[in-house]
Order: C-alpha cells, then structure tokens, then sequence
C-alpha cells in the first residue's frame, strides 16, 4: 500500500507517519515544501519518501500525485493555529481550502481511485448550546475564527466532491489533540515548554496564561492518527466522523495538572496578548459515530499525554 501524507513534516503529520511504518506493508510518502521544518521527521530519514510539493500550486500538486498514484491520501497540510488566523485570514482561507481543492482537482483529473481523509475540526462547530452537548456530526456549524470558516469550507468541499464525483473521501472532525512535537503555540505545549524552562532557569518563574476558563475535549495525538487510518481503512465514504475522548478538561485543570508534574515554584499571570476576539467556551464531543463504523477508542490517559509532552520539553 502506498501512502500520502501532506504535512508529514506537521505535528500530526509526523506522527502518523510513525504509525503507519509501525503497522508495516505501507510506502509513506509524504509532501513538504522547499522551507518545511523538518525536526519531526528527522528520526524517519531513509524510512520514508519525500516529494516536494506547493499544495497552492495546482500543476505541481497533480505531478507529484500522478506520480506517487497513492492508494490512501492523508490530507492533513494546513494553517492551523487559531490565532494565526485572526491575523492572516487570507492566506489561511487560501492554504486550506485552495490547497485541498487541489488535492481534489488532481486525484480527479488523473482518475486515481483512491481514500482520502481530510482532517477537518471541531472548531466547526464554534458556539454550542448546553443543550446540544455533546456534539454530534449532525449539530449546527457556527464558526467563531477564520480558521473554523476555513475549516467548514475543507469539509463541505469534501462532501461536494464526494456527491459530484463519487471521489472516496472521508471527513474527520478531530477535537482538540495534543502530545510531544506539538508547537509551543497551542495551549498545553506552550505551558510544557514554560515549565520546562523555569526548571533550567531560562526565564523568571512566572507562567503566562490566556483564558483559563475554557474547556475543550482532548486526544492524544498517537490515538488520533490512529484513528485517521481507521478512516480510512473502515470508515465509509463521503461520511463525516467526530474523533475525541469524549471527555471536557477546562484549561485551568490542564494548567494545574503540569504544576503539579514540577517542584518548581511558579506564579501563574494572564497574559492579555493571548485572548482571543471570541473564543469557543466549551468543547465535548460525542464519536459514537466512528466507533461503531471503526471499533476505534483512545487508548493513552491524559495524564501520561501531559507527562510525555512534559519530558519532550525538558529533554529539548
């Protein structure tokens, strides 16, 4: 089986790749541009294959697709740091919908039968009523970023070429997910890496927070990579899968949780910078859906993801 990971060099991307040589009989190829970070896939070297590639460019996307003809597709490249996005809507809206669009665009036009899972999120569904806890796929889509708008765009273009074209492509909507390699940006690496370096004196011990009162649903990433596979092994095409634990931790506890992996003695301030204009208050997702298609669970408690995200930082 031949495999294609876009964003291989990504967070997640980098881990599924893991799991797919641990599975073994798959051919990982992944895509990466000319000025990708390649850190998290420096223990893959001579283990899988790289192409360089634009997704925004249509002619080269279609190049290296035709010439890979990949059975599975994992569609993972994109912006995707909420913040980001507030401030550079533009190119977020372009790198993730007209980049997918030409995955689309290629797999079709060279008529390569293939799976493709688009890795779609949970910030789609943006305000939730208390009432409409926990959230299924069928709950209304009402985005508070431009990267939740840009995400609903990938996920009903992968549901319009599903319809059009009869293209095998499954939509997953992963709720929040983290574990080591996550970027120090998003909010349980950022406070990691914090610690971390309060306990080698690099910084004064203070740790600076955004809104502690959120509350979101949380993965670790070696269960939610799994699960991308699983939808495409088992999952039906043009459906739309939430994967989660189906558990909320308010960002507070996430927060207290590393404090309390430390001896450090450390302050804890809000940091104005890091509010958001709106912000999703409270995330909890029901994948009963993908279970049953894919017989999927997350393995891996949260408080070991917090740990191995700990010891990453440290060791870094």
């Amino acid at each position: 089986m031949k495999a294609l990971i876009t964003g291989v060099t990504g967070f997640a991307g980098s881990h599924l790749a893991d799991y797919c040589l641990e599975r073994g009989g798959v051919d990982v190829y992944g895509m990466v541009r000319w000025r990708s970070r390649t850190e998290n896939i420096e223990h893959l070297e001579g283990k899988i294959k790289l192409v360089e590639c634009d997704l925004r460019d249509a002619t080269s996307t279609r190049d290296v697709i035709d010439e890979i003809r990949p059975d599975y597709i994992f569609h993972l490249a994109a912006q995707s740091f909420v913040p980001t996005s507030w401030r550079a809507p533009t190119e977020s809206l372009v790198t993730n919908v007209i980049g997918q669009l030409n995955v689309f665009e290629a797999a079709r036009k060279i008529k390569l039968d293939c799976r493709i899972q688009i890795a779609c999120s949970s910030e789609e569904y943006g305000i939730v009523q208390e009432s409409e806890m926990p959230i299924k796929e069928e709950n209304p889509l009402r985005p508070l970023s431009p990267y939740g708008v840009s995400k609903v765009g990938q996920d009903l273009l992968g549901y319009q070429y599903h319809m059009s074209y009869h293209m095998h492509i499954i939509r997953t909507r992963g709720f929040n997910h983290t574990g080591p390699r996550r970027p120090p940006v998003f909010v349980a690496s950022d406070f990691a890496k914090q610690i971390a370096d309060i306990e080698k004196g690099r910084r004064e011990p203070v740790i600076y927070v955004g809104n502690l009162e959120a509350s979101r649903d949380f993965t670790d990433v070696r269960d939610m990579v799994r699960a991308y596979f699983l939808s495409l092994d088992k999952g039906t095409s043009g459906e739309v899968y939430n994967i989660c634990a189906e558990k909320n931790w308010k960002i507070r506890r996430v927060l207290d949780m590393l404090l309390e992996m430390s001896d450090a003695k450390i302050e804890v301030k809000q940091d104005p910078s890091r509010l958001r204009p709106s912000d999703v208050p409270r995330l909890l997702g029901d994948c009963s859906k993908f279970r049953k298609d894919t017989g999927w669970k997350p393995e891996i408690p949260f408080e070991t993801t917090l740990a191995d995200i700990l010891d990453y930082w440290r060791q870094r």
